[in-house]
């Protein structure tokens, strides 16, 4: 059930049907350009047998940059780094993608030198919140091409393909929302024109890098989070939208993959995705899922692949240790147990946000 390949309509073939999830991990250096820890952290995952390996989430362009450490592929400066970091992914028999992200409001002035900028201008009542600008259609334009640019500089460095982070509130969800979208042009207004910006992203890396690479899109599904104001209809449709524009796969995070939807508490998400697009798209679920029989009630569901974040930070080699009555090591970790794990000080840091993962 986990070890079949999953061919894709693009033409790609994954080994199995287990991805390691995008993290943040800080491991890349100030320029955006790879860091040795960086690679050293996908290249085990991609050693352990994840089928799909893919980057943290990396910036297209410097004014949608996140945190400190963060990739980027907004330069050509970094297609010699990227270019090691796909070789060593796909010498382990892995597919190697890169997730392609755009703050918006949670980018930080700080890193990009500029003010933040979203659908809308907003406010949130948290201590470190930029006001964010309204996008002008220049904004929007330049983003485009930013995301298509970025895509081709991964298949330039012989990545598989890309996922397009529009998931947890970023950028992109932040176009799709209803509550953080309140524009009335052509941007904004009726989920058609909410969801124009996604759609826009995805055509241009399909024309600029051609039906043979792939690209898929990571969605949140519901309303939860930072992710705030989607609605499980709207999400199924955008979905469907993606499919019709060329996506190899939709990932839904769901946080919890076992719970069904908020809107429709006796229906699960997974099935309605897989009745909203074609058999040929690929449906990647990720929430959670920590044993055989987490990822089994995925599959069962109608997931082609499930996709790992935690459970992947604690057991590297979780694809070939699988199998039914196996239980996978759980946090906390100390920092030293997770370095011998390929996890750098800066990544284990950064992990200390999270509580019960890092013990000391």
């Amino acid at each position: 059930m986990l070890n079949e390949p999953l061919a894709l309509r693009s033409g790609l073939v994954i080994p199995n049907r287990v991805a390691l999830a995008a993290m943040t991990n800080g491991q890349s250096h100030p320029d955006g350009t790879l860091g040795d820890d960086e690679l050293r952290w996908l290249e085990r995952r991609a050693e352990g047998g994840f089928g799909m390996v893919c980057t943290c989430a990396a910036y297209v362009a410097k004014d949608g940059k996140a945190w400190d450490g963060e990739l980027g592929v907004d330069s050509d400066a970094d297609v010699p780094g990227l270019t090691r970091l796909a070789t060593a992914i796909k010498r382990h028999g892995s597919t190697a993608y890169v997730q392609l992200f755009h703050g918006g409001v949670r980018a930080t002035q700080r890193l990009s030198g500029e003010q933040v900028w979203s659908a809308s201008e907003l406010h949130e009542d948290a201590p470190d919140f930029e006001p964010p600008r309204a996008a002008t259609q220049a904004d929007i334009v330049r983003t485009i091409e930013a995301f298509a640019a970025a895509a081709a500089r991964c298949q330039q460095a012989g990545f598989d393909g890309v996922e397009l982070h529009g998931a947890h509130g970023y950028l992109l969800t932040q176009f799709i929302s209803s509550v953080t979208n309140t524009r009335s042009d052509e941007w904004g207004g009726p989920l058609e024109h909410r969801a124009r910006l996604v759609r826009d992203c995805l055509r241009a890396v399909r024309e600029r890098c051609g039906k043979n690479f792939s690209v898929g899109v990571r969605l949140s599904i519901e309303h939860g989070g930072s992710a705030r104001g989607l609605d499980l209809d709207e999400s199924l449709q955008v979905a469907r939208w993606l499919a019709d524009d060329g996506a190899d796969f939709i990932h839904a995070s769901l946080w919890r993959a076992e719970n069904n939807t908020r809107k429709r508490p006796n229906e699960h998400p997974i099935p309605l995705l897989r009745a909203a697009v074609p058999a040929g798209v690929a449906i990647i679920a990720s929430g959670n899922i920590w044993t055989y029989g987490d990822a089994a009630a995925a599959r069962e569901r109608g997931a082609d692949m499930v996709s790992l974040a935690r459970p992947a930070i604690v057991n590297p080699d979780w694809p070939k240790q699988v199998k039914i009555g196996w239980e996978p090591r759980r946090p906390p970790l100390t920092r030293a147990e997770l370095e011998e794990l390929a996890v750098s000080p800066a990544f284990a840091v950064y992990l200390r946000h999270f509580k019960n993962l890092v013990s000391d």
